[in-house]
C-alpha cells in the first residue's frame, strides 16, 4: 500500500472542507460533512495500519510479546467505530434541522434563508 491511499484520504478531507465552505445549499453541506468524516476515518485507519500486520487477537499458544511486534494498532480502529456512531447521529440531527428549515423557509439555500431575517 503506497502513498496513493493517503492522498485519497486527504482528497476526501479537502472535498469535505470545500463543501462546508463554498456551498450554500444545506443538503450539499450535510453531504460535505459526510465526505469529511469518511476522509478522517480513512486517515485514522491508515495511521494504525502495519504492513504484514495481523489482527490483535491472541490464539492458543501465542505469547503476547510475539503478537505486539506484528499486530496492527487496535486503538485507531476503536476510534473509527466510535466516530462512525457519532457521525451518524450528527448526520441525523443535521437532516432533521434541514427538514425544519425547509418547512419554515421553503428553501435549502442559505442565502435565501439569510435574506428572510426580520
Amino acid at each position: 500500500m503506497g502513498i496513493a491511499i493517503y492522498i485519497l484520504a486527504f482528497v476526501f478531507i479537502l472535498l469535505g472542507v470545500y463543501a462546508l465552505i463554498a456551498k450554500k445549499n444545506v443538503i450539499r453541506i450535510i453531504i460535505g460533512i459526510g465526505i469529511l468524516e469518511y476522509g478522517v476515518n480513512l486517515l485514522l485507519v491508515l495511521v494504525g495500519y502495519r504492513k504484514g500486520g495481523m489482527a490483535p487477537i491472541l490464539a492458543n499458544g501465542q505469547s503476547s510479546a510475539n503478537l505486539a511486534g506484528r499486530a496492527v494498532d487496535p486503538l485507531p480502529q476503536a476510534m473509527v467505530l466510535t466516530s462512525i456512531v457519532i457521525g451518524l447521529s450528527i448526520t441525523a440531527l443535521a437532516v432533521a434541522l434541514a427538514i425544519r428549515l425547509y418547512d419554515k423557509y421553503g428553501t435549502f439555500d442559505m442565502n435565501d434563508i439569510r435574506d428572510l431575517r426580520g
